[in-house]
């Protein structure tokens, strides 16, 4: 009888544990960091991690996340280096799943510079800054020239070859592919030579 108890005690302390999964360990991927501010990934969701100059503690670190669903961490690089390139006249501002965000372009020692200000969980009264980043910080902090900026890069898409810019020439009767060094052959009638009498 004790055999059986004890069986009947262990048989359900295993089928107690079968109800417990082991959960896969996705750990986030960097695609770049510079300083105290980096981007990660993690399947598709992409976060932004900094240190907050906006707090007497220097310890502080904030971050905001979103998915990157039709290329949007791409056009968010090509949103703040546009914005290098012609400085918007105001803040910049993106609303995000729970935050919203504000770029903030200025000027240091006459480099153009960019600022990320976090609004925490849509409220303006927790701030969140980074610290000022100039182009080849956000460039390092995006993976430019790594294989990690592939992770989100948006795909190139393909156009079909025109016939004319590639130098090719269609032509009822055949194809005729134009060198630029060479020259057009040309068609001259041929006459037929006159018998002599």
């Amino acid at each position: 009888m004790k055999k059986i108890i004890l069986l009947l005690t262990c048989f359900l302390g295993f089928s107690a544990f079968s109800q417990i999964k082991v959960l896969k360990n996705e750990t986030l991927v960097e695609i770049g960091k510079d300083n105290s501010v980096g981007l990660y990934k993690k399947e598709n969701k992409f976060t932004f991690n900094y240190q907050d100059i906006n707090t007497s503690n220097l310890n502080t670190f904030r971050s905001f996340s979103f998915n990157d669903i039709n290329g949007d961490v791409h056009e968010l690089y090509k949103m703040i280096t546009d914005g290098f390139i012609d400085a918007p006249s105001g803040n910049i501002s993106l609303e995000l799943p729970n935050d919203i965000i504000e770029l903030q372009y200025e000027k240091n020692y006459g480099q153009p510079t960019v600022q990320i200000i976090q609004y925490i969980n849509k409220n303006k009264k927790y701030v969140g800054k980074s610290q000022f980043l100039n182009k080849k910080q956000i460039d390092k902090i995006f993976g430019i020239g790594t294989p990690k900026a592939g992770l989100y890069k948006a795909s190139v898409k393909q156009t079909p070859v025109n016939p004319v810019n590639n130098n090719t020439v269609q032509t009822p009767v055949n194809t005729v592919q134009q060198n630029n060094n060479a020259v057009p052959a040309t068609k001259t009638p041929v006459k037929p030579a006159k018998k002599r009498k």
